[in-house]
């Protein structure tokens, strides 16, 4: 009998809701982002439920968003994630802390010795969110006029991945003796030197920690472009994917599994995790009011200028409560243009709830009962349309509860999702190999 797949769950974490409504909501935490002891009590939550990791996205600048929409918006401060994840680390045993760290703005021996050293104190829980920064404003806290160019960017990110894993590899894993009789610490036969010496970095190395308990943290990547799925096929072991729907998620699936068979990967050594926002209720109407009431919340101010963005259209003339009127042809993007119009017919939505849909949360949504929403997560794993997801929430605490305890029970009811830990590691959360050292082969280490 074949095994049954079983769903990988991330939380998006930072900000701890991407809605812009989310801290408006009724019983919400306003400060549920930069509250540590609401983030601890979101941690605890999550392990006791299971998940296979906390996932705290980075941002190097405040959004650029013109500032009446700035100010209604709750991700304007956030803790700095590795000192987040660690002091997370000391209160909480399995879930996997991830943080974004970018390769444009960062130094490689800088990111490795951070997830080296998150590695060691949370026991193995770390991993990377590998990004190339699309924010042109972060450039300029980093005394750059300009922005790298997006080729150039990728190019840089898939030279600092080889820069990084390498300095993870600068100690074979028996490397230290601590022998304190003959007062030998460690062996130095078993200490590599990179010298690295490439098109857009210098590293000697060696990294002056020793190598991490998983070999690597998790290597985690985001982004959809064809530079994007090919550095994921290339290096990645989960996925943030952000596809807008089954059909859209099997391509990306397919797309980035075939690169990863191209190039002799097994491509079960990656996970591929769509953001999936989830609104729970005791019917579907309920959970579509709450998330009619959520969308309320986003200011029509903030709300209209993602809408116009979207359309590359000024919709700020519009009826807010009438229909959407007839969208003359523009340059702006055809596909994204054709689904919001789309979106407005499906759902009959007024200028002012779509706009406001947009501007809240625009992305895939499962918006049900717990068990509508467990039929929606299996279809998606059963026909390839992902390996799990990485769940959005609402608002907090209570959008966050509804998920652990009733979508994941019923999710574990139907054998697809986990009752206890695999392991300690999020590799064994996630099933990934621990990577064997490019320079050393010891025979206490597993070379897969």
């Amino acid at each position: 009998m074949t095994e049954q797949k079983q769903l990988k769950l991330g939380a998006f974490m930072r900000p701890v809701s991407l809605h812009t409504g989310a801290w408006r909501y009724p019983g919400a935490y306003p400060d549920a982002n930069f509250n540590f002891a609401h983030i601890k009590s979101f941690a605890q939550a999550l392990e006791q439920a299971k998940f296979d990791a906390f996932f705290m996205a980075d941002h190097l600048a405040v959004l650029n968003m013109p500032v009446e929409a700035l100010k209604r918006s709750h991700t304007v401060t956030s803790f700095e994630p590795f000192t987040l994840l660690s002091a997370l680390a000391a209160v909480t045993e399995r879930i996997g802390l991830v943080a974004t760290a970018s390769t444009t703005f960062d130094q490689p021996y800088h990111i490795a010795r951070r997830f080296a050293s998150l590695d060691h104190i949370s026991g193995g829980r770390a991993g990377w969110n590998i990004v190339t920064t699309s924010n042109p404003d972060a450039a300029l806290n980093f005394g750059q006029e300009e922005h790298m160019e997006h080729g150039e960017r990728y190019h840089r990110a898939r030279e600092f991945y080889d820069v990084v894993t390498g300095l993870w590899d600068s100690f074979a894993d028996d490397a230290f003796l601590r022998d304190a009789e003959s007062g030998i610490f460690f062996d130095p036969e078993k200490m590599h030197v990179l010298a690295h010496k490439g098109e857009e970095l210098s590293v000697r190395g060696p990294l002056n920690i020793a190598r991490p308990p998983q070999g690597w943290p998790v290597i985690v990547q985001a982004g959809q472009s064809d530079a994007g799925r090919q550095l994921a096929a290339e290096t990645a072991e989960a996925v943030f994917a952000a596809p807008r729907n089954l059909a859209d998620g099997k391509a990306i699936f397919a797309d980035i599994k075939a690169r990863m068979k191209a190039i002799g990967r097994n491509p079960d050594h990656l996970k591929i995790l769509p953001a999936a926002f989830i609104v729970v209720g005791d019917t579907v109407e309920e959970a579509k009011a709450k998330r009619a009431k959520l969308d309320s919340l986003v200011h029509y101010e903030s709300a209209i200028a993602s809408l116009s963005i979207a359309l590359g259209h000024d919709a700020s003339g519009f009826d807010p409560d009438g229909p959407l009127p007839e969208i003359p042809e523009t340059n702006a993007s055809k596909s994204g243009r054709e689904r919001v119009i789309a979106l407005a017919v499906e759902e009959k939505l007024t200028v002012r709830q779509l706009a406001q849909r947009l501007g809240g949360y625009a992305g895939l949504a499962f918006v049900g009962t717990p068990q509508t929403i467990a039929d929606e997560m299996e279809q998606w794993l059963r026909e390839e349309g992902s390996d799990g997801f990485n769940v959005v929430f609402p608002f907090l605490p209570q959008g966050l509860l509804d998920v652990t305890t009733r979508v994941v029970p019923e999710l574990q009811r139907r054998g697809i999702f986990r009752r206890e830990y695999e392991g300690t590691t999020l590799r064994d959360h996630l099933g990934l190999p621990r990577p064997a050292n490019r320079f050393f082969t010891p025979t206490s280490e597993a070379a897969q």
